[in-house]
């Protein structure tokens, strides 16, 4: 192969790459907006769970059972990150750092898609 058709099959890569990465932000942003709902829920559940003064008069578990909010968020946060969804977060960045990777090995490189 001459240097013409090797920059030619990579700026093919490249361009399938870029497409690859583009189809999958918009599933990555449902993730990341789905985590960030999650999270918040979580702190402000927990912020109620703590500033009651009853929690420090019952047991862990009837504490619990007294704040609902904070337990369905936690269990759902905790039942999100056994689901993946850390993965799922980062899913094109791990793409792309890995094909750098294996680009690097050939001595070339592609720009952050």
């Amino acid at each position: 192969m001459n240097s013409l058709e090797q920059a030619e099959d990579l700026k093919a890569f490249e361009r399938r790459l870029t497409e690859y990465i583009h189809c999958l932000q918009p599933a990555t942003g449902r993730w990341r907006m789905l985590l960030i709902v999650v999270s918040v829920c979580t702190a402000t559940g927990a912020w109620n769970w703590l500033i009651d003064p009853e929690t420090q008069k019952v047991s862990f578990f009837t504490s619990l059972w007294n704040h609902p909010f904070f337990t369905i968020s936690c269990i759902t946060l905790i039942g999100l990150f056994f689901a993946g969804i850390h993965k799922r977060v980062v899913a094109p960045s791990i793409i792309a750092a890995r094909c750098r990777t294996v680009l690097s090995e050939y001595n070339m490189s592609c720009d952050d898609p």
